[in-house]
């Protein structure tokens, strides 16, 4: 089943002589459950298109569908709370908010839907997370590992139809960034969750089903690696 279909996705900043296609005509779809890496040198384009597919930047031209909605054709708030709703994102510097806790930073999308938080979903990750004793703890009561941790459970809360994570590790020891990945995996693997993963690590890429790789915001490689 297929999740996520982009179409001739482009996005130019500048005009004329400033003119820069940071993502240049990308095409590619993804099943559910399925996991992706997408690889490449620092301004091939990765970030970007992890922007457009989750909504937080929108292209100069070309279409994103998610679950069968094309995002660009909803309104700002719309999109908001799609985005909030069925994409759950995970970045390099956790993006925590300093004053709620562990339990208060995951469910904060469900409180921004005015959602009634289930707990049992809840304990779960926390446990799966092993931050069910940490529940309590605020941000700078976490290394940076566990907070890490905070930010995939806050990105999985809402059962989200993909993850994206721009380079979800890259912040962390190579202990920390093990754990990490393996949480993701889990996620991936038990409950089919859909993951596309930026990184600059070989070793994580090669643990994906897939990877994709960028240079001067154009795909020119992309293997089935399982």
């Amino acid at each position: 089943m297929e999740i996520l279909k982009l179409e001739n996705l482009t996005k130019k900043y500048g005009k004329k002589d400033t003119l820069v296609t940071a993502l240049d005509n990308v095409s590619f779809s993804v099943e559910k459950g399925e996991f992706v890496a997408i690889v490449g040198a620092s301004g091939s384009g990765k970030s970007t298109l992890l922007h457009l597919i989750g909504g937080v930047d929108k292209p100069t031209s070309g279409k994103v569908f998610i679950d069968g909605t094309d995002i660009y054709k909803l309104n700002n708030d719309n999109l908001a709370i799609f985005r909030r709703r069925k994409v759950g994102l995970i970045y390099q510097f956790y993006n925590l908010i300093p004053i709620l806790n562990v339990k208060e930073n995951i469910t904060l999308p469900c409180d921004l839907d005015g959602e009634k938080v289930d707990e049992k979903r809840l304990n779960e990750i926390l446990y799966i997370l092993g931050l069910d004793k940490r529940s309590e703890h605020l941000p700078n009561q976490l290394s940076g590992g566990q907070q890490q941790r905070v930010s995939i459970g806050r990105a999985i809360i809402n059962n989200p139809s993909i993850v994206l994570a721009d380079e979800p590790t890259g912040n962390l020891d190579s202990k920390a960034s093990r754990e990490i990945m393996d949480l993701l995996k889990v996620y991936n693997k038990k409950y089919k969750q859909t993951l596309i993963v930026i990184t600059h690590d070989e070793n994580i890429a090669l643990e994906a089903d897939r990877i994709i790789t960028m240079q001067d915001g154009k795909i020119i490689k992309d293997e089935k690696i399982k």
